[in-house]
């Protein structure tokens, strides 16, 4: 097994978790304080309309407003698996073997304590980002929040990671073999 990380080694992740936390929770709180429920404040447009707007909606689902049913049962089961899944995402954390898993552990525990706390003091979460792509499939891509592409790019770049980046071999044997230590010298 892999040996853990010193905390030297976590600590970029845990700063930009914190990062992410404090940018997420700052500009839902000003979307919060400042929009009305389904204001829209156009900022960029095209020929084709509005392309990117501030748009203030309140999701009780996950991603793309995924539920369960009510917004209770939705809350108590959002809440209890991202508690999981920030517990499993620390431990592997300490376990990462590259700087981009680093990087995208934070991406990930920021975006996802940056909904949990939203979840948590209010029900649903506050999203406020909206696209939109000519691409004439959907006439609207799903209203978001910085957690929610903290998350997503944090994603990206595990699966960037698997794919494309080597574990480099180690050196030392594998457990249970014995070996000298001017052997290693040697290979060295």
């Amino acid at each position: 097994m892999k040996q853990p990380r010193t905390q030297l080694k976590t600590a970029p992740a845990y700063f930009i978790m914190l990062l992410i936390l404090v940018l997420d929770q700052l500009t839902k709180t000003l979307v919060r304080v400042n929009m009305e429920m389904y204001e829209r404040i156009p900022l960029l447009q095209n020929l084709f309309g509005d392309t990117f707007i501030l748009i203030r909606v309140q999701n009780s689902g996950a991603a793309f407003s995924f539920g369960f049913g009510s917004d209770l049962v939705n809350r108590i089961i959002f809440i209890c698996v991202t508690v999981l899944v920030v517990g499993i995402i620390i431990y592997l954390l300490h376990y990462a073997q590259h700087k981009i898993q680093v990087i995208a552990f934070g991406l990930i525990l920021g975006g996802a304590l940056g909904n949990l706390i939203d979840r948590v003091l209010f029900g649903p979460v506050t999203d406020f980002f909206s696209m939109d792509f000519p691409d004439f499939i959907m006439e609207r891509f799903p209203v978001f929040n910085i957690a929610d592409s903290s998350i997503f790019i944090g994603v990206v770049l595990m699966i960037i990671d698997m794919l494309f980046i080597k574990d480099k071999p180690s050196p030392l044997p594998e457990t249970g073999e014995h070996i000298e230590i001017s052997e290693i010298n040697k290979e060295l």
